[in-house]
């Protein structure tokens, strides 16, 4: 990677990087400026004309909810974010997104909150006015705050409908004991109850967090350096600086397998999933890399296991692996929805001999090298808007402030050997390290209705 570095002379000293379009996996020229209050702009010129995508991601997700009761706020902010500010109520701010046929919305994960809108690029001055405002002036009254946090509730209430959603907070809640990863980015049902009692803490959460050495703009469309840096320096220049640094509480070595079970009230297909403690992202480590690429083709369409258990024997409708690209460490899982109660433990029992298959056999070369470049290509045919790169940027700019570890991520792929992939397998997939929870109807709960 070459990177050709622009000093500025006023305001803020940027880190302008220029990627070269060569052989890397982003092929975008893109320029990096920090301002001195610590906001990073990121710009990624294309040539898709005319239209623009804003993404703003603050690096703040369930991740940072270090007290007990006041799990998901993250969350909440996703909500409160859009009641209006100083300068703009939510209705002002709703009629000019609609007068410029603005696509806005948001969202929340584990360690990153990302809100974003597509729009045409003559009106990106005004929206970055107003994100500007409610970034640093957001506004709201215990009234509208209630109101929210009903909201809110009749979101988990939703979810929680869905035995996935309990299945998924078992699993969190089950396989970590200390770290914050333990619930899941809506929260605990009781802090969500006690969310209206807690007007004052929300400002205290959006005070520590909402701030620019958090937060990184991506603008990423029919855009200069030039047009993007100005604005920003106008409308985020002043944004003070904080302070917090939240503790996240380090997860312990697991000792030992654990279980749970979730007992269903209503009938429905009995579900299943097998977790194993796995690393954090890395652009460097090849060991989340290596599990990457074994998650494709161990549980996978084109596995072994997704013949056999979906196509031939017919026992599940669904198996799928799920492991994402965490801060910290995070949970290698497979899941899988069971046609037929008797057939759980088969189907679990499937399921840990793979994991054993690959922690003791190579995968074939040619296998590897074929996941390895459906990974690439794959997501490199989606990258097809503007809208499109900078939603698969995101994730990457709250875990590292930069597309270059994207380069270095696909870099690190081009490394992976078989014998990579067995010995990583190896090392993660052992017994202490395993989480099961299988959700299934209660017969007594269901004849009670």
């Amino acid at each position: 990677m070459k990177f050709l570095v622009i000093a500025s002379l006023i305001l803020c000293i940027p880190m302008v990087v220029m990627a070269q379009k060569a052989s890397k996996f982003f092929a975008y020229e893109y320029t990096i400026d920090d301002l001195p209050n610590g906001l990073r702009l990121i710009t990624v010129p294309t040539d898709y004309p005319n239209l623009v995508a804003l993404y703003i991601v603050v690096r703040t997700g369930s991740r940072n909810e270090v007290e007990k009761g006041k799990s998901g706020y993250a969350h909440f902010f996703e909500h409160l974010m859009f009641r209006g500010s100083e300068k703009y109520t939510a209705e002002q701010r709703e009629k000019i997104f609609k007068a410029a046929g603005a696509e806005t919305n948001a969202y929340t994960s584990d360690d990153r909150t990302v809100y974003h809108a597509t729009f045409s690029k003559e009106d990106l001055d005004k929206i970055m006015e107003m994100e500007a405002d409610r970034f640093q002036r957001l506004k709201y009254t215990q009234e509208q705050y209630k109101t929210e946090a009903g909201a809110v509730r009749g979101e988990y209430d939703k979810s929680a409908s869905n035995p996935v959603t309990i299945l998924y907070e078992k699993l969190r809640e089950t396989a970590f004991k200390k770290h914050t990863y333990a619930h899941t980015t809506l929260g605990y049902i009781a802090d969500i109850q006690d969310m209206p009692n807690q007007y004052d803490y929300s400002w205290q959460f959006y005070n520590r967090y909402y701030r620019p050495e958090y937060t990184t703009i991506v603008v990423v469309g029919d855009v200069t350096r030039a047009n993007a840096l100005a604005m920003t320096r106008k409308y985020f220049g002043d944004w003070k600086r904080g302070n917090y640094v939240p503790q996240i509480p380090s997860e312990p070595e697991q000792k030992e397998p654990r279980t749970a079970h979730v007992d269903w009230a209503s009938p429905t297909l009995p579900y299943l999933v097998v977790a194993f403690r796995g690393p954090a992202f890395s652009d460097e480590s090849k060991d989340k890399a290596a599990l990457d690429l074994l998650a494709s083709i161990a549980f996978g369409e084109n596995s072994d296991l997704y013949q056999k258990l979906v196509l031939k024997e017919q026992k599940v409708d669904f198996i799928s692996a799920s492991f994402d690209d965490s801060i910290d460490g995070e949970l290698f899982s497979v899941f899988a929805r069971v046609k037929d109660q008797k057939d759980v433990d088969h189907v679990r029992d499937e399921i840990l001999q793979t994991f054993k298959r690959y922690s003791t056999e190579m995968v074939p070369q040619k296998e590897l090298d074929d996941t390895r470049s459906r990974t690439r290509y794959g997501l490199a045919m989606v990258m097809n808007s503007s809208e499109a790169i900078a939603g698969i940027l995101a994730p990457y700019i709250a875990l590292k402030r930069t597309p270059e570890t994207l380069n270095k991520l696909f870099d690190v792929y081009t490394q992976i050997t078989p014998e990579d992939v067995r010995s990583t397998a190896a090392k993660y997939f052992v017994d202490r390290n395993r989480t099961i929870v299988t959700l299934a109807t209660d017969k007594k709960k269901e004849a009670g209705k």
